[in-house]
């Protein structure tokens, strides 16, 4: 009979999920898409590319995805139950509510351990290529994209103009100007024709362009002195026909996929961190070791220049500020307030610099710790999305998705807020990254107590009762107009 149960409540519940689940990754994906979608633009970049690239992307967002995910799920398949009183007719049979949530308990536990296990070893993996995919875009030229009227620098060396571009895949031009991009000891030449065409040429790197009734400028005195220059004009060169060819190599390959960026500490498993997190540890002492001594080697400098007098010179020979000239005052306090301002300077600048090093080693062990908070994130909200499930006891697509966003939204504000804190140094990353769970886990036992004792946490009408004697205070009782 157990074993029929347990079938039936799981399979209940992957309904849902997978349903969910997709609907939440569609929208994390949405969302990198709108943020991203500068970079795509006028990269010449294929279909296929992009698709890889949001694919990469999308592994990254499961940890945040599955945790949403069983919060809904969990909340909308114990709703169903509760709606279709299929947990009253459990209990009748003598179930209680902690034997129903047992086998999907089991199942969520099981997603949580191979949440860690794909955050450890398959999304560094994907964050590295998504990455060096990103950055190679960013550093890519735009593709070949030719404006009528404009000056153009796309293809490498050359600037060029059309005046008009027709025909079939606007191959016809008219009005072609062409300049070659020369350097100090290099030919100018610029190239003026009447019509041109686009072929295919043999060899993909190559752009080739057919000219037709135009002019070739060269300038062959490149480099030399002006009086030779002078003696005889630029070279014109008359042709009916000229067939050019451009190099463009550079914008064709790419290599989107090449992997320029390989140290990251997004891109090691847990174990590989630890290593990442001792080094750096180490380095923020040597630092700030180094930041000591020459901060106070400074400060001792400063304390010196300004007691010398008063410290070396003997009694008789000291003598009071007010007997000293003008001048010689004036260029005493400029000297010493020129050593705080250096001394200032100077801490504001290792500050900066210890700072950015906390911050650093803080980010390194709260992206760590993560690949285990949100494993236990997922069976939190699991224990409050089966108990809100059963107490509400609606399903579908209505108030349990509103609730579920709104305890999702309660816990990503933690999340970030307690980030920003640990990434300040004003909070240990550790407890950082676990503070949010620590939160929600007496908030999932309540639920999970308040579900087993049958509490109407939503009814209001026990809330009106409660606050009845506070109401009345407010409210004046009308008689009826027959005894008026």
């Amino acid at each position: 009979m157990f074993k029929i149960l347990d079938r039936y409540i799981i399979k209940t519940f992957f309904g849902p999920f997978f349903f969910i689940f997709s609907v939440l990754f569609f929208i994390f994906i949405v969302n990198i898409i709108w943020i991203q979608l500068g970079q795509f633009m006028g990269k010449g970049l294929t279909t296929f590319q992009i698709m890889k690239l949001l694919f990469y992307l999308g592994v990254n967002v499961v940890s945040m995805v599955l945790p949403l995910t069983i919060l809904l799920a969990s909340i909308m398949s114990f709703g169903e139950f509760g709606e279709r009183y299929e947990l009253a007719a459990m209990k009748a049979a003598g179930i209680s509510l902690t034997r129903v949530m047992m086998p999907l308990l089991g199942v969520v536990t099981l997603l949580a351990i191979l949440l860690y296990l794909f955050s450890s070893n398959i999304i560094p993996d994907f964050q590295r290529k998504a990455r060096n995919m990103l950055f190679n875009i960013a550093q890519t030229k735009p593709a070949l994209n030719f404006t009528p009227g404009q000056f153009i620098d796309q293809i490498p060396g050359y600037m060029v103009k059309f005046d008009k571009i027709e025909g079939e895949d606007g191959r016809d031009l008219e009005g072609i100007f062409i300049h070659k991009k020369a350097s100090t000891f290099e030919n100018q030449q610029s190239i003026v024709a009447e019509k041109g065409k686009f072929v295919t040429p043999p060899n993909k790197n190559y752009l080739q362009l057919v000219l037709f009734n135009g002019y070739v400028f060269e300038d062959s005195y490149a480099g030399k002195a002006e009086n030779v220059r002078l003696k005889q004009p630029d070279q014109a060169i008359k042709f009916d026909t000229l067939v050019s060819h451009f190099d463009v190599s550079e914008i064709i390959n790419k290599a989107i996929e090449q992997e320029k960026i390989t140290e990251d500490f997004r891109f090691q498993s847990f174990e590989e961190l630890f290593g990442t997190i001792t080094k750096t540890k180490k380095d923020n002492a040597k630092l700030v070791s180094n930041i000591s001594t020459e901060v106070i080697s400074q400060t001792s400098s400063v304390v010196s220049y300004m007691d010398k007098n008063k410290s070396k010179a003997p009694v008789k020979s000291q003598y009071k500020f007010d007997t000293i000239k003008k001048d010689k005052k004036l260029e005493m306090i400029y000297n010493a307030h020129s050593r705080l301002d250096n001394l200032k300077t100077t801490l504001d600048s290792k500050n900066q610099e210890l700072n950015s090093s906390v911050k650093y080693f803080n980010k390194v062990v709260i992206y760590q710790q993560r690949m285990i908070t949100y494993s236990f994130t997922c069976i939190i909200f699991f224990m409050i999305g089966a108990s809100l499930g059963s107490i509400i006891r609606k399903g579908g697509m209505g108030v349990p998705v509103i609730v579920a966003i709104v305890i999702f939204i309660i816990f990503y504000v933690i999340n970030v807020g307690f980030e920003n804190v640990a990434w300040s140094g004003k909070m240990s990353p550790y407890l950082a990254a676990w503070l949010p769970n620590m939160i929600l886990f007496p908030f999932g036992v309540l639920m999970t107590y308040k579900a087993l004792t049958d509490s109407q946490l939503f009814d209001a009408e026990k809330y009106k009762a409660f606050l009845k004697p506070i109401t009345k205070l407010f409210v004046k009782d009308k008689e009826h107009k027959r005894y008026q």
